[in-house]
């Protein structure tokens, strides 16, 4: 009977360590294991501002200025085409540093350092401040590939420190236009389309990108699905993967700030705007963009749990979405 007991706590034992969330863990994966060509990995999932949160004191924070947690990064994806040992960064966040690395040791520990491209969502400072590290005071760069819409390419050569970028060439902003897609290799396409959000200083686009065999859905910020003038659940079926904007769980996390100001919609909100849709495209939903205050971040989480339960999925660190 012993025996018995003993094997089964080491069948569930190695059940939990190789899934977690209802997912694969793809930590681990290489390309020598994957049977596509092309690649999308998760750099990061938190929002603009990090996790800590600058001058936070709640609990959420509390622990995390002692004991950091290098998984709490700012959200970004990586694609890599294996084939054409080409590699792209979707968002230059704060956090570029360890994103370039970790990018370029998924693609290949071989290769350059720096991206064979980089494709900006809008200019909030999570999504495009990175691009300070390709600057003189740090890497000073040489031309690298930035691709960018016409407001966002505006601000970036109009204003500093960014247009010194420009002027000493360390990045070349090649212009994107909506609903226009822009082939990259013979295996990768990124299509950009506009998205309402805040946009004080830019447009503000989600990606599709199609892969050999598989298209994804980037979508990290966004406000209520209802401003947009197409409908996310037909999107939805459209792909194969939708990463989508989970920033808040619901309202109950903004008790000091004005909701109307931040109209992302909450995980909540949109749980229920997918509730009709089946297993199977449910499953393409992947939430992302998590503030430091939304309960999801600990998996453990009655809330995250919530989200599991439904069939949705909660982006981490290192996930691997073949295309």
């Amino acid at each position: 009977m012993n025996r018995i007991i003993s094997l089964l706590l080491i069948f569930s034992l190695l059940l939990f360590s190789s899934c977690k969330n209802g997912v694969k863990d793809n930590e681990n994966k290489s390309p020598e294991n994957m049977d596509s060509k092309v690649a999308l990995v998760i750099l990061g999932t938190i929002q603009d501002g990090g996790s800590p949160h600058i001058a936070c004191d709640e609990d959420c924070c509390a622990d995390l200025f002692e004991n950091p947690d290098k998984n709490r990064r700012v959200a970004s994806v990586g694609v890599v085409d294996f084939e054409n040992n080409k590699k792209y960064l979707f968002d230059a966040t704060p956090d570029m540093t360890e994103q370039m690395k970790m990018l370029k040791n998924f693609a290949d520990p071989a290769s350059s350092e720096t991206p064979d491209g980089i494709f900006l969502t809008h200019a909030h400072i999570g999504h495009y401040t990175g691009l300070m590290y390709l600057g003189k005071e740090a890497m000073s760069s040489d031309n690298v590939p930035v691709y960018a819409m016409p407001l966002m390419k505006k601000f970036l050569e109009n204003n500093g420190p960014w247009d010194m970028l420009v002027e000493n060439e360390n990045i070349k902003i090649t212009e994107l236009h909506n609903e226009r897609g822009v082939k990259l290799t013979e295996n990768i396409e990124v299509i950009p389309f506009y998205v309402p959000h805040r946009d004080e200083y830019s447009e503000t686009v989600g990606y599709k990108i199609s892969g050999p065999d598989k298209k994804v859905l980037f979508i990290p910020d966004i406000d209520k699905w209802d401003k947009w003038d197409k409908d996310i659940k037909e999107e939805i079926g459209k792909v194969d993967y939708a990463i989508v904007d989970g920033t808040f769980y619901s309202g109950e996390e903004l008790d000091t700030r004005d909701i109307s100001e931040i109209p992302h919609p909450f995980i909540i909100e949109s749980m229920e705007k997918f509730e009709e849709l089946p297993q199977n495209e449910r499953e393409k939903v992947m939430f992302i963009h998590f503030n430091h205050t939304n309960p999801v971040i600990n998996r453990d989480s009655p809330e995250a749990k919530e989200v599991m339960k439904q069939g949705f999925r909660l982006a981490e660190i290192n996930d691997v979405l073949e295309l």
